[in-house]
């Protein structure tokens, strides 16, 4: 059972030493509105005038029973045994303590732990989805206990489960700045019949993450075309190679194929996603592979944003990460 707490009625002089159940509010027309104490502030000597300024000659106190702690307390305990790198914690409001990103880069939120810490009675800790960019100040976990007071030995419980992971709850991983070969593929652009309206787009997204596009090159049609690039490219020692263009079933379409021709391993040619479904994930040796979609053209979100944020923050891609997509991967109709 949740211990409710006990609340009287002081005068405020005799108030000294006992704690504030709930913030105190100053109002000074035309000048300031805002809180004077936070709640769970220890009543000092010093605070006497002030709360008798704003019209406190009695208060409710706080009386803590032995062997709890305050919500606010709490909160930040829970945060802090929560975080993990790239956050930096909120000072606790009306009990809540959130963590924020101190750089852009990857959310990662471990879901099982979530579930796990919230089991626990008394206790809130909300999240927002994992594996998604964050920038700088964006909010990715907030966290409360549900009563104003709480025992100390659960919060330690949640300290104990939260430690018991193998990775930070939740954490930023900082993207690496990465050195990208771009190959696009198609004979209509090899030969200048149409403009090329895949490197604007990529080179965007790229920089947009803090990688770059080093060069980008053009080939027709031709699996041994398109396989010479990508292996110029793996010469020169890139860290990811994007080929554009050819990736679907017709007969011209001959990406695919000079991807596994330079000896790539194939992770997986298709994902459930819409739109960005005939994307290829493969690795040369630890060098990572994509065959882009047309839709990456001419949609603002598609498969391939959910990879390339993972890749240029490390992180190898599997199978299992592909085909998990058809849940929730539906972005248009």
């Amino acid at each position: 059972m949740v211990e409710k707490p006990k609340m009287r009625e002081v005068p405020v002089r005799e108030a000294i030493g006992m704690m504030l159940p709930h913030d105190m509010t100053q109002i000074l027309p035309g000048e300031f509105k805002g809180r004077l104490f936070k709640k769970g502030h220890i009543v000092t000597a010093e605070d006497i005038e002030p709360l008798l300024s704003i019209g406190k000659e009695h208060i409710y106190v706080l009386d803590m029973p032995e062997g709890f702690i305050h919500e606010e307390e709490a909160g930040v305990r829970i945060a802090q045994a929560v975080s993990g790198q790239g956050l930096t914690l909120t000072e606790p409001y009306e009990g809540k303590v959130s963590m924020k990103a101190v750089w852009q880069g990857l959310a990662k939120i471990n879901e099982q732990a979530v579930h796990a810490l919230n089991a626990l009675e008394g206790i809130a800790f909300s999240t927002i989805y994992g594996d998604q960019v964050v920038k700088q100040g964006d909010t990715l976990a907030a966290t409360r206990i549900i009563p104003l007071i709480i025992e100390e030995a659960r919060i330690a419980e949640l300290e104990k489960l939260a430690s018991s992971f193998e990775h930070p709850i939740v954490e930023v991983k900082p993207f690496q700045k990465k050195r990208i070969g771009l190959v696009t593929t198609g004979g209509e652009v090899f030969s200048g019949r149409i403009a090329d309206k895949f490197g604007p787009v990529i080179r965007s997204k790229v920089e947009a993450l803090g990688s770059e596009v080093v060069e980008q090159r053009f080939a027709p049609d031709d699996k041994e075309a398109i396989e010479r690039e990508i292996k110029w490219f793996l010469e020169q020692g890139v860290d990811l190679v994007l080929a554009t263009g050819g990736m679907s079933v017709d007969p011209d379409d001959r990406t695919p194929g000079a991807i596994a021709g330079v000896g790539a391993q194939i992770v997986r040619y298709g994902t459930p996603m819409l739109p960005g479904s005939m994307l290829l994930v493969a690795y040369h040796g630890e060098i990572p592979i994509l065959g882009l979609p047309g839709a990456v053209m001419h949609e603002p979100f598609t498969s391939f944003d959910v990879f390339l944020p993972r890749i240029l923050a490390g992180e190898k891609i599997e199978q299992p990460d592909m085909t998990r997509l058809g849940y929730g991967g539906l972005r248009k109709c």
